[in-house]
């Protein structure tokens, strides 16, 4: 017989033969009466047996079962208004698949009270919990929806090396490797060669990342997957409307395909208006706001939070960034950073074509022109102006759900201090 999920069984008829697998997320003992109640990915369905229907074994079997265990039920669906979704099996067989040992050491209930230190530590346990599972189907469906989004307008997905030879951006620490007998490092971003790939004209990828930077704080991780696009013959303004509008088509799909998770999470989810601002005017806005920065200053967190606080569910887009706080590769005046649930979720901006003024630019960075050779070379035979952004997926999960730090968020946190499970 077929496996058939949680949900799945629930909608077919009273009667019908099912064969159901997952964990143990209760049993109720009422002597001759013993109700299981069944957890898989899609749900929960309840198992019920009389003593005097069931056979022994099955109805011994009930017996012995501690939480979270793996068990195989074969059985009938019958309506009972008391269980949840309003059917229930009765059993004729139980597999014991796998037994879980007793106690758990975290809390997996959906309110659990064990700190998010011990719960990493098991996070393969923690991944039985309704709420943790809820937000890693909703970033499968973000990073599906960025996916589909672009696909669909014609944009063509790459992979980019995620061994490098020289830093892609100026002022962050790199994580070195050896690469043969020759000094490497770990990818800090496909920046360089998502740019080298503009012949293609539209590009999109999702891709890790990894920044040696000695963060330790609810906003930071060293290991992160980005979202990138870079399109040829735009400029900045034409690519902030695209994560615009990607970020409000993730929203959509969000709303219409996983309306449970969100239940689950307790999580409203409006789809996000945008709000342009320049860099000028977000620093005398802050600075109306109370919030200590000048201009020149790059936008504290306190910052971040205000300017969502006075833009409540929209995506800030602030644009016309000073050349000093912005990479090497991004033209004068022309980068942005995009704000959205009080975190920077976004930068990009138009690039530097012209094989001379990045020259100039590296200088200016304090970087060697010859660490780039290839990457310079490439734009002497025909690299058209292009435009571009990344969004970090670890980021748009936590802003979008509310997440008060970015490892509930990530699958499998790499931080200063974590490098296991």
């Amino acid at each position: 017989m077929e496996r058939s999920l949680a949900a799945e069984a629930l909608k077919e008829k009273e009667g019908e033969k099912v064969l159901l697998k997952g964990w143990v997320f209760e049993v109720r003992d009422m002597g001759n009466l013993k109700f299981l109640i069944l957890r898989d990915v899609s749900g929960l369905i309840q198992i019920t047996a009389h003593k005097e229907k069931t056979s022994k074994d099955v109805f011994e079997t009930l017996s012995k079962l501690s939480k979270e265990s793996v068990i195989a039920v074969e059985g009938k669906l019958k309506a009972s208004k008391q269980a949840p979704g309003g059917k229930e099996v009765v059993p004729d067989k139980i597999e014991v698949m796998s037994i879980s040992e007793q106690p758990l050491p975290i809390d997996i209930g959906d309110r659990s009270k064990t700190e998010m230190p011990k719960r990493l530590d098991f996070r393969s346990l923690d991944l039985h919990s309704r709420r943790t599972q809820s937000i890693f189907k909703i970033q499968s469906e973000i990073i599906n929806s960025f996916r589909s989004f672009f696909k669909n307008k014609g944009f063509i997905e790459i992979q980019t090396p995620c061994i490098i030879s020289a830093a892609s951006e100026g002022g962050t620490e790199l994580f070195p490797v050896m690469y043969f007998e020759k000094p490497a490092y770990l990818a800090q971003s496909p920046q360089l060669y998502k740019q080298m790939c503009m012949p293609l004209e539209k590009v999109f990828m999702t891709v890790p990342v990894w920044r040696a930077e000695k963060h330790n704080t609810p906003r930071h991780i060293n290991e992160a997957r980005q979202m990138d696009i870079e399109v040829a013959f735009a400029d900045d303004m034409e690519v902030m409307k695209e994560l615009e509008k990607v970020v409000q088509f993730i929203a959509k799909q969000i709303n219409d395909g996983c309306s449970e998770e969100l239940k689950q999470l307790g999580i409203t989810l409006k789809i996000p208006k945008a709000k342009y601002l320049s860099y000028n005017e977000a620093i005398q806005l802050l600075k109306k706001n109370k919030v200590k920065i000048s201009m020149g200053d790059d936008l504290p967190p306190e910052g971040e939070r205000k300017l969502c606080e006075l833009f409540p569910d929209a995506v800030i887009l602030v644009h016309n960034w000073p050349s000093k706080l912005k990479p090497f590769y991004i033209l004068p005046e022309k980068g942005f950073d995009a704000i959205y649930g009080n975190i920077e979720i976004s930068s990009g901006g138009q690039r530097v074509h012209l094989p001379d003024l990045l020259i100039k630019q590296l200088k200016e960075k304090g970087l060697n022109p010859k660490h780039f050779e290839d990457y310079i070379n490439s734009f002497r035979y025909g690299i058209p102006q292009h435009a571009g952004w990344s969004i970090g997926l670890e980021r748009l999960t936590m802003a979008m759900l509310g997440l008060e730090n970015i490892r509930e968020s990530t699958l499998f946190p790499r931080d200063r201090d974590r490098l296991v499970p």
